[in-house]
């Protein structure tokens, strides 16, 4: 998860933490001075503006000065907001980048790339007619609840102020949509229940002791709006349960229902605002199926090398997915029991974080636990793992590991997890998503002068990063270069690799389930269960599969080039301290800041 995070100035900045130079480039008093000053003020004055259209997006970066605000997503917001986009697009389009330090020509670069990305997501892709998930107010209610930024009894006044425009809001998003996907319009009806869950935990909470203080009118007048809330919910699922029999009960050529596949032309502008490659989606599928060939040849012979004291005596398929799969089969059956799962994972990240600091890899920060938690019911349902992260405006507020149990699942389902997140990938998962993966990255981009860059972040950069993190372990000896490990890293790699070219086809060359379930299971050595919630996300998501392979390939390249420009004095930890200390770029600008000299490189 990329956390949200601004510039700021000013009081209001002074009561959030950080302080007003946070963000704006120190330079020496040169001619670039002037330019980068104005700059950095006329980006701190739109983050500002942005706050102000869109609390939902300020309390996600920990900003509440607006949290009490929930905007109807109307057809006049929808217009307030591309006006907005379109004003603020022009007024950087005026900005000399040639004036401007390395630093922040960057910066400028991620505020039109975030801009026209804006105005593509509303005139364009559209999203809000055929998603009926975007309207959730779940997450900022949770926000304002777990964040201690004030006295329970301050964030409860907020929460019931928010709480009383709730049925407008379900009405004025529901009044826009049009030809809703079916997936999207079940999604939301599964998210329902966690929505409710969340309105009853703020019932929890104005009945605990440290919400003594409120008055009775203001107890009652938020339950008030707490019930009024839970029916607007409910009416809103029940609309969309019959947008869905009505979706159903038509054949394809008449549905009501929009496909969710976006098809090459929305699907190559989407790569290009999200991904921000110098590679077009359809080059990237092609580097995928380059890059998964090199790992299948690798598999195989790990598998050759293996075959005896894994298989025995069983006679070797010529076939190499039957032989690499055997293997990984076999392997598979060590993993820890279903009610082990959570805890063992919980165990793993001290152990992990004690192999970076032994083999000096990178420096990691004690004041920033990483807590380890279930995933809430309302976030679940399209990954089982995933880092929630704070926002540099409150860099001091937890940051958890959300871990969905194995508790719902059939006997059968559960195995079927299990076995994909056997003895050895289970290690890397946690790799991936935490130590040194998602969790230390954030931690430290949350660092980064250039909240620019944090805030508007690069998923490419931060997922490459968790996967390059997993390669980067092992190199260093994690797993005792077990050929198993290899094994199963390679089988892990060729996830990030599949992930790319499951996308590409199902979105732009219009893959089938059964064809998507062969990739994933037969040719990419996954379980049913695991490819089966692959091609649910891949119905609900689009493109964000893909940045995984990208940001990792990106990043390779990069260290191959420091490694060739520095010659002997080319040190890893020093790669990755500098690599992360510009924040959520785009590798290619994080590559050519890291080639400038050491005053002109820096954050």
């Amino acid at each position: 998860m990329t956390s949200l995070v601004a510039l700021s100035s000013g009081a209001a900045l002074a009561a959030d933490g950080p302080q007003a130079t946070r963000g704006v480039i120190k330079l020496a008093p040169d001619a670039a001075l002037d330019a980068d000053t104005r700059f950095q003020r006329l980006a701190n004055d739109y983050i500002e503006a942005l706050w102000r259209l869109d609390p939902d997006a300020a309390i996600g970066a920990g900003r509440y000065e607006f949290a009490a605000e929930l905007p109807a997503p109307d057809r006049a917001m929808r217009a307030r907001s591309l006006s907005f986009a379109s004003d603020w697009l022009k007024r950087f389009e005026t900005v000399d980048a040639k004036a401007l330090s390395a630093a922040s020509r960057t910066d400028l670069g991620q505020l039109l790339n975030k801009l026209r990305s804006d105005r593509f997501q509303l005139t364009e892709l559209r999203e809000y007619e055929w998603n009926p998930s975007f309207l959730n107010i779940a997450g900022p209610i949770d926000y304002i609840l777990a964040t201690d930024y004030a006295p329970l009894p301050v964030r409860l006044k907020t929460i019931s102020a928010r709480l009383a425009q709730v049925p407008a809001y379900y009405r004025a998003g529901a009044a826009l949509l049009k030809q809703p996907t079916l997936e999207h319009t079940q999604l939301a009806i599964d998210q329902a229940p966690g929505v409710l869950s969340v309105l009853d935990e703020v019932v929890k909470a104005a009945q605990g002791p440290d919400a003594a203080s409120l008055t009775a009118a203001e107890r009652k007048q938020l339950a008030d709006r707490i019930a009024a809330a839970k029916v607007a919910v409910e009416g809103y699922r029940t609309q969309l349960q019959q947008l869905l029999a009505d979706g159903k009960a038509t054949d394809k050529t008449t549905s009501k229902a929009r496909s969710f596949r976006l098809g090459k032309a929305l699907y190559e502008q989407k790569f290009g605002y999200d991904i921000q490659s110098v590679h077009s989606a359809e080059q990237m599928y092609q580097r995928a199926l380059k890059a998964r060939e090199a790992l299948l040849t690798q598999m195989a012979q790990i598998s050759d090398q293996l075959w005896t004291q894994t298989m025995g005596d069983a006679p070797k398929p010529e076939d190499r997915f039957a032989r690499i799969g055997a293997v990984i089969g076999k392997l598979s059956e060590q993993h820890v029991k279903r009610e082990d799962f959570v805890k063992e994972i919980r165990a793993q990240i001290p152990q992990l974080e004690r192999w970076i600091t032994e083999h000096d890899l990178l420096t990691q920060d004690a004041s920033k636990p990483l807590i380890v938690r279930e995933t809430p019911v309302y976030q679940r349902g399209v990954a089982g793992a995933g880092i929630e992260a704070p926002g540099p405006y409150r860099p001091q507020d937890r940051t958890y590991y959300n871990v969905t149990p194995l508790d719902d699942l059939t006997p059968e389902q559960a195995e079927s997890s299990l076995r994909e997140y056997n003895r050895w990938i289970l290690q890397i998962l946690n790799i991936h998503e935490a130590v040194p993966g998602h969790y230390t990255q954030l931690v430290h981009a949350n660092k980064s002068p250039s909240l620019v860059k944090t805030l508007f972040g690069n998923g490419a950069m931060v997922e490459g990063w968790a996967v390059y993190g997993e390669r980067m372990m092992l190199e260093s000896g994690y797993g005792a270069n077990a050929p198993e490990m290899w094994l199963m890293w390679g089988k892990w790699n060729l996830r990030s690799v599949t992930n790319t070219i499951l996308d590409y086809n199902v979105h732009v060359l219009g893959m089938t389930e059964a064809q998507a379930l062969d990739l994933l299971q037969r040719q990419a050595f996954q379980t049913e269960r695991e490819a089966r919630e692959k091609w649910r996300r891949v119905q609900l998501t689009s493109v964000q599969l893909t940045s995984y392979f990208s940001g990792y390939s990106d990043i390779m390249e990069l260290r191959d080039q420091r490694k060739q420009a520095l010659g002997k004095d080319f040190q890893l930890k020093a790669f990755h301290e500098q690599f992360l200390s510009y924040g959520n770029a785009p590798v290619s600008v994080i590559s050519e800041l890291m080639s400038q000299p050491a005053a002109k490189a820096a954050p």
